[in-house]
């Protein structure tokens, strides 16, 4: 069987790998120069390549389409995924949160691996940008055209990607290919991406990085998401894990707030306790001094507007009202959401080829015969933690394996 695969990303390679395996004559058609530009910077360049979960778990941090890529975790799980890479070698570590990283902390090591395993198996990589799909006269899609160049084989397996990271060729293709025979793609914007605020003093406090502080994002005043870990602050706003994983619960329309618990392991009253504690060992200096003691410099002076005092009071002045504001604010230091940033700062793209045209178990187009639709064109999203990533390596394996369902 002669597979072609549009698209050298994750999703891509793996499936060519897996299809390669099964005896297949294999194909990629790869629109940059080098495959996996992508995955050479997720995880901040480390590649968080799965999550060391049960299907449960995983099914959980999968908001979007995960009761269709039940079959294709029951058949390629994260053990399966960790357990492949070992076998070429890859050292593997389990860090936080069960995130799967390589020992040597470099997704260059994971690209370079699945490149070489590629090139054992005889996979035929070719530089080129699909414009269209070809069909047989029976409707079943044959091959791709790219240019001048046709190439035809048996079925094609559709690995384009989404619309987020577009210098890394990421533009959205695929939906343009699949639209054109007929499927119905969904609406394309980002997630896992930074928040624009309302409020101006995010800027002031640009390049601060908050650690082991809480995060809670609310839509209408009810809380959607909460979680402790790290964030900063940016000129538009905020970004960080605990941002991007928020900006995965913004699913539906109404007014988003977050709240930064800046103390979550004191309580208001034992905060209030440490802030007396401050004041009685310093009671002559002025208010800016004694909250460096609680909180990065650059965040003083937003601290103290938002709590209307003046800055140059000094602690032993401080009345038990502005004292309680103070923790109040260091409790709860709210911002109003205004919009996310563009989708190429997205690090996943939400929406995509509707998971209705699509089977389950083969990844196949239920409206043009061979043709099969895998990785992140399709219609679902995960939280952060190796979680879209298994997404990749579970939907690509399901369509290589998809040869033995119709020989």
């Amino acid at each position: 069987m002669k597979t072609i695969i549009v698209g050298g990303g994750a999703a891509g390679c793996f499936a060519a790998i897996q299809a390669a395996r099964l005896g297949d004559s294999v194909t990629v058609i790869e629109r940059n120069d080098r495959i996996g530009r992508k995955l050479r910077i997720t995880g901040k360049g480390r590649c968080n390549l799965t999550n060391n979960c049960d299907r449960e778990t995983l099914l959980a941090n999968i908001p979007h389409g995960g009761r269709f890529l039940y079959s294709a975790f029951a058949t390629f799980s994260p053990q399966d995924v960790m357990a492949f890479f070992e076998d070429l070698g890859v050292a593997l570590k389990t860090e936080r949160g069960n995130r799967v990283f390589p020992v040597s902390d470099q997704a260059a090591e994971i690209v370079e691996t699945l490149h070489c395993e590629m090139q054992r198996l005889g996979v035929e990589i070719v530089q080129g940008r699909v414009d269209s799909l070809t069909g047989d006269p029976d409707g079943n899609c044959n091959g791709v055209r790219a240019g001048d160049m046709v190439c035809t084989g048996d079925r094609v397996i559709l690995a384009t990607g989404g619309a987020t990271y577009p210098l890394t060729g990421s533009e959205g293709d695929g939906y343009a290919l699949v639209k054109a025979l007929g499927h119905t793609v969904t609406e394309i914007r980002p997630s896992l991406v930074p928040l624009e605020t309302l409020e101006r003093d995010c800027a002031e406090m640009m390049g601060v990085s908050l650690k082991n502080v809480t995060l809670t994002l609310k839509r209408d005043g009810k809380s959607v998401y909460t979680e402790l870990g790290e964030m900063l602050f940016t000129h538009f706003g905020v970004s960080g894990p605990l941002v991007l994983s928020a900006s995965a619960h913004m699913e539906q329309a109404g007014n988003y707030t977050l709240h930064i618990d800046l103390k979550p392991a004191l309580t208001p009253e034992q905060l209030d306790t440490r802030l007396q504690r401050e004041i009685s060992a310093a009671p002559n200096k002025e208010l800016p001094s004694l909250l460096r003691k609680l909180l990065p410099a650059s965040m003083v002076m937003p601290m103290i507007g938002r709590c209307s005092i003046p800055a140059r009071v000094r602690g032993n002045s401080l009345t038990k009202g502005q004292r309680l504001r103070i923790v109040q604010e260091l409790k709860n230091f709210a911002f109003s959401v205004r919009r996310t940033r563009p989708i190429a700062e997205g690090i996943i793209t939400r929406g995509g080829v509707s998971l209705k045209e699509v089977s389950p178990k083969t990844m196949e187009s239920r409206i043009v015969p061979g043709l099969y639709i895998i990785g992140e064109l399709l219609d679902c999203d995960a939280y952060t933690g190796g979680f879209n990533l298994q997404i990749a390596w579970s939907t690509a394996y399901a369509a290589a394996h998809a040869a033995e369902n119709r020989t």
